[in-house]
C-alpha cells in the first residue's frame, strides 16, 4: 500500500511533482516541457502509462506551460478551476478539462486527492493531499503565509512537498525591486525558509516521514543554508532539498515506522524495506 513521490522540478523555472500507487498516478502541475517531463521520468524508471491525470495549482506559467502537449500527447484529464483555465489560456481539448471543488475528493483510480484554497496571487490559488488507504501526500507551494487549512492538512501528512522560497535576509539584501521583495514576502507571495520551519516543528505529525523542501528561490535561497536549517530538527523526518534543475530520487512512502530511501525499482521487487 506503498505512496511513490519524487519532484521532477521545483523552481520559477517550472514545477512538476508526482504521486502514485503501484497502479496509477496524478502530476501536481506540469511547468516543464513534455519532452523534459517524459526524460526525467524515464531516467527515473516512471512510466507515464501510469499517470491518470495532472491537478493544476494555479495559472501562473512555472506551473502550467507544459501541459497543453502533455495532455494531448497522453490524453491526460486536466482537472482546473475554471477561473484558472480563463486566467491561464491553456488550450486543451474540452473533453480533457474537468473541474474540482475546494475541500471535496475526486477519485483517480484508488488515489483521492482533495485540494483547498491557499493565500497566493492568483486567481483562485488551490493545495491539494493526494491520499491512498491511511497515507497522505501534500504539495503545500506557492504559499503567501500558513492558513488553517495548510496548517490542518500538513498535520496529516506522511510525505509533503513544502515551499521554503527566501531567507529573509537574503531578499532584504537583493536587488530585486522594492516592489517584488514586497510582493514575494507580503502575505500573498511565498514562504520564507523560517515561515517553513515553524510550520514544520509546530504543525507535523507524527508519521512525517519525508519533507521536500520545494521551490526555492534562485537568488534569494541557498540549498545548503535551508537543509541544514531543517535538518537540525528533521528527528525521524528526511529532509530533501528539491532541484530547481533535475529531478529528486523516488522516495517511497509507506506506514511502516522505519525509513530509509529506496528506488522505485526496489520498492517495487519487495527486495528491500520500505519507508
Amino acid at each position: 500500500m506503498e505512496l511513490f513521490i519524487t519532484s521532477l522540478n521545483s523552481g520559477s523555472n517550472g514545477n512538476c511533482y508526482y504521486v502514485g500507487n503501484r497502479q496509477e498516478a496524478i502530476l501536481i502541475d506540469a511547468g516543464i516541457s513534455c519532452r523534459e517531463t517524459e526524460r526525467r521520468m524515464k531516467k527515473l524508471g516512471l512510466s507515464m502509462d501510469k499517470v491518470r491525470a495532472v491537478f493544476v495549482s494555479h495559472e501562473h506559467s512555472d506551473h502550467i506551460k507544459g501541459i497543453p502537449v502533455l495532455s494531448k500527447k497522453y490524453n491526460l484529464p486536466v482537472y482546473i478551476t475554471q477561473r484558472t483555465l480563463q486566467r491561464g489560456g491553456l488550450s486543451i481539448p474540452n473533453h480533457l478539462i474537468f473541474s474540482f471543488s475546494p475541500h471535496t475528493y475526486t477519485e483517480i483510480g484508488k488515489l483521492r486527492i482533495l485540494a483547498f484554497p491557499k493565500y497566493h496571487d492568483a486567481s483562485e490559488p488551490h493545495s491539494f493531499i493526494v491520499s491512498y488507504n491511511d497515507l497522505n501526500v501534500g504539495i503545500f507551494t506557492d504559499i503567501g503565509r500558513p492558513c488553517e487549512h495548510v496548517i490542518k492538512q500538513f498535520g496529516r501528512c506522511h510525505a509533503a512537498f513544502l515551499e521554503a522560497n527566501y531567507d529573509e535576509a537574503m531578499l532584504d539584501q537583493s536587488s530585486y525591486p522594492y516592489f517584488l521583495k514586497q510582493r514575494i514576502r507580503g502575505g500573498m507571495g511565498h514562504l520564507s525558509n523560517k515561515q517553513a520551519l515553524e510550520l514544520f516543528i509546530s504543525y507535523r505529525s507524527p508519521q512525517l516521514r519525508h519533507l521536500l523542501l520545494s521551490h526555492l528561490s534562485e537568488n534569494n535561497n541557498c540549498p545548503d543554508l535551508v537543509h541544514s536549517m531543517f535538518t537540525g530538527h528533521s528527528e525521524d523526518t528526511t529532509i530533501v532539498v528539491a532541484s530547481r534543475y533535475a529531478e529528486t530520487a523516488v522516495y517511497t512512502v509507506s506506514p511502516a515506522e522505519s525509513a530509509s530511501p529506496l528506488t522505485y525499482q526496489e520498492a517495487l521487487s519487495g527486495q528491500l524495506q520500505c519507508f
